[in-house]
């Protein structure tokens, strides 16, 4: 749940980040992010709000309409996902237009590569800056400075202003500085619980008031984070959460499938996790092509389209789980990145 308190706390710390950088006068964006997604609504939409600056809005994002909005209108930053940086890097449609008014572009949502950032210095001479947060922190916690993200390449930032952190390990000891561990949080815009789940909040909170992230991460000397990995299992697809647990919910209902493990796996060419699923088919239901597809397509009549499995289907012998019955994904996981190693497969 997050309060009228945690939206507008949130808004005044990325103002008071982004203040040094953003003119009323002088500055303009376009709104591509949906505004019912957290990072339109707070970074877009408040901030825009707060600093003044125009702000063009786009029904649904389109690369050619954007490129021509920045060229007539002489934009000067925009707040994307790291599938539109990846857009910016490679797209040949963009070499149409003169996109020299834009100052800086600020990603968000999911992990941006540092290989991205420096290829869109060098196709277009615009600085890339990374920022860091989650739903849970309304969504801003970290964010890069203008002239920082050069120096800092892979940072997602130091803190936001009110914003307290540590690193702890598994025991929950805290970390020095350059050691990994989990990211814990405190401030004013973190959320108040969730809605009906006590049993949740007490996984997600410590006993004095810290956030658990889930994902892992160091800081440097200089307070710049980088974060290494996810502890918690959400798969992060274009900067929406699409929990595995869900999909194997709903692909048990399948007359076909008499177990299922889905984790998320890298997709290089759309620069995000994609949903994938490993099945083990019912006695007597020979794994094929045609089976897998039937499945994704079955799926994907069923959910959302971030829930799709663009990740295609695999089909196991069994799926590995602990001695309590929970899933290890973690060997699913590693089991993608062998199967990436050894050369892409028909995507299914």
């Amino acid at each position: 749940m997050l309060t009228h308190h945690n939206i507008i706390a949130n808004s005044l710390q990325v103002l008071k980040a982004e203040i040094r950088t953003i003119s009323w006068e002088l500055d303009s964006q376009i709104g591509i992010l949906p505004f019912f997604h957290i990072y339109g609504l707070s970074v877009v939409i408040n901030i825009t709000l707060l600093s003044g600056a125009p702000c063009l809005v786009m029904p649904k994002f389109d690369l050619e309409k954007t490129c021509r909005l920045v060229q007539d209108h002489q934009v000067t930053f925009l707040y994307v996902p790291p599938p539109i940086i990846l857009l910016l890097s490679k797209h040949p449609v963009v070499e149409k237009f003169d996109l020299s008014s834009i100052r800086f572009v600020n990603s968000g949502a999911a992990p941006l590569s540092r290989e991205l950032v420096v290829e869109v210095w060098e196709r277009l001479k615009i600085g890339v800056k990374q920022g860091y947060g989650l739903s849970e922190t309304s969504p801003v916690s970290n964010t890069q400075l203008v002239d920082e993200w050069w120096r800092f390449q892979g940072s997602v930032g130091r803190l936001v202003a009110g914003m307290q952190a540590k690193v702890v390990d598994a025991e929950g000891r805290e970390l020095p500085r350059g050691e990994s561990g989990e990211l814990l949080l405190k401030g004013p815009n973190v959320f108040s619980g969730y809605w009906k789940k006590p049993e949740l909040d007490k996984e997600t909170f410590t006993d004095d008031g810290w956030f658990r992230t889930g994902d892992v991460v160091y800081a440097c000397p200089k307070g710049h984070f980088y974060v290494t990995d996810r502890i918690k299992e959400l798969i992060k697809y274009k900067g929406f959460q699409v929990p595995p647990a869900e999909l194997e919910d709903k692909l048990l209902g399948h007359k076909d499938i008499a177990d299922v493990g889905v984790v998320g796996v890298w997709d290089p060419e759309r620069h995000t996790e994609i949903p994938r699923a490993y099945i083990v088919p019912r006695p007597g239901v020979e794994p094929s092509d045609a089976l897998a597809q039937g499945i994704v397509a079955w799926l994907a009549e069923r959910v959302a389209p971030a829930k799709r499995l663009r990740g295609g289907v695999r089909f196991v012998d069994e799926i590995p789980k602990s001695q309590a019955g929970k899933i290890l994904r973690r060997i699913l996981r590693d089991q993608a990145k062998e199967e990436q190693e050894k050369g892409p497969r028909a995507k299914l």
